[in-house]
């Protein structure tokens, strides 16, 4: 059998004299102007497309590194050399750029940022419909359904999909459409029972209790969707005990193939879980008041943080007509009754969660902040 060609790599094409003198004049104006304090910048395309977003808590160096990195091997050699123009604004904090940096890629669109340029569909959440045998389900948005709860939003659609379905299946929980009528031995007011499975598949097999045809109690039913609930919210590993089980049953066996399909199964809940921990810490715990120094000048900034979202910018107050100011805005911002959910609409998931990260990486930023009342 004849070796197998490897595909030819495509030559690195040397910069015209053209793109050395751009890159040039930005190397020049970076060393003569920039400075090492935070912020973002912008490199455009010399059709003044802004082609690249960053941030930095350190401009000047981060800036300059851009010049010192290889073509075509290194990213940021390869969206210089597309550019024309490169452009910086200071901000008087890391966390200040952070906040600017996902504002400018949502509205610029940049091609060469690939984070907080995802559409709806890359988000999902998790709906808990309502009546007698409750289904979770995966939806890409929370909808207008009052009566169902809805959990998330999360990354990444399809492996959502992927772990409600292994946690339907641990449970034994439907899957079936919601007009599907539902029949317990202890409801009578449902109806009879069915004798057989509408064409259900999945209690045929052992993977659905079968409330479609009076195969359990509603209490039995009921019981399973809590355990549900109490592992998404990080109270139980009971849903993980027979999938581990099984994967090391079929790994003793030596079926290392079976035992990869019950890996993938196990992990793919616990990151359910994982994220689910990371939104209901930043909805839950993330409502004050922030006070960050500023790098830039004497004032410092103040942000009104509720469920995770930044809600108003100002410098910190230094006279009582200000602090009055600035609770007259508190008052605002808290009056409207916002349901004290796991759920946040999609265009606003990537703050909450660029926020829950920052007070993760930088736990001592907490000391800063106070509780938010007027």
């Amino acid at each position: 059998m004849p070796a197998r060609r490897r595909p030819r790599r495509r030559r690195a094409v040397a910069p015209t004299p053209a793109e050395l003198a751009r890159i040039e004049a930005m190397r020049a104006l970076v060393k003569a102007e920039a400075r090492d304090e935070p912020g973002v910048y912008r490199m455009s395309s010399p059709e003044g497309e802004v082609i690249y977003v960053g941030k930095s808590k350190a401009l000047r160096t981060r800036l300059l590194s851009y010049f010192r990195a290889e073509y075509p091997k290194d990213k940021g050699a390869r969206i210089l050399r597309q550019a024309a123009t490169l452009v910086w604004d200071p901000l008087p904090s890391e966390f200040a750029a952070l906040l600017r940096e996902m504002q400018l890629i949502k509205q610029l669109r940049p091609r060469y940022n690939v984070a907080m340029k995802r559409e709806a569909r890359a988000y999902g959440f998790v709906r808990l419909s309502q009546g007698p045998a409750p289904r979770l389900q995966v939806v890409r948005s929370a909808g207008m359904d009052e009566t169902a709860t809805y959990y998330g939003p999360f990354r990444g659609a399809h492996q959502l999909d992927e772990a409600v379905r292994a946690l339907n299946d641990v449970l034994g929980l439907r899957d079936c459409a919601l007009s599907t009528p539902m029949h317990f031995p202890d409801r009578p007011d449902l109806g009879p029972a069915r004798t057989r499975t509408p064409g259900c598949i999945r209690h045929e097999i052992g993977k659905c209790l079968g409330p479609c045809i009076g195969a359990v109690v509603e209490p039995g039913y009921l019981e399973q969707v809590r355990t549900a609930l109490a592992f998404l919210e990080g109270e139980t590993e009971t849903p993980l005990d027979p999938l581990r089980h099984e994967m090391t049953r079929a790994s003793e066996a030596l079926d290392y193939e079976r035992a990869g399909v019950w890996r993938d199964k196990v992990r793919s809940l616990e990151a359910l879980r994982e994220q689910f921990a990371r939104i209901r810490f930043a909805l839950e715990s993330l409502s004050f008041t922030y006070r960050i120094p500023s790098e830039t000048s004497e004032t410092d900034r103040t942000y009104v943080i509720r469920r995770g979202r930044v809600r108003h910018e100002c410098p910190t107050p230094r006279t009582a007509k200000e602090r009055a100011a600035l609770a007259e805005r508190i008052t605002e911002i808290m009056a409207p009754i916002e349901r004290e959910t796991t759920t946040v609409p999609g265009r606003e998931v990537d703050e909450v969660l660029l926020v829950a990260a920052w007070f993760r990486k930088f736990p001592k930023e907490l000391k800063r902040t106070k509780p938010l009342t007027p």
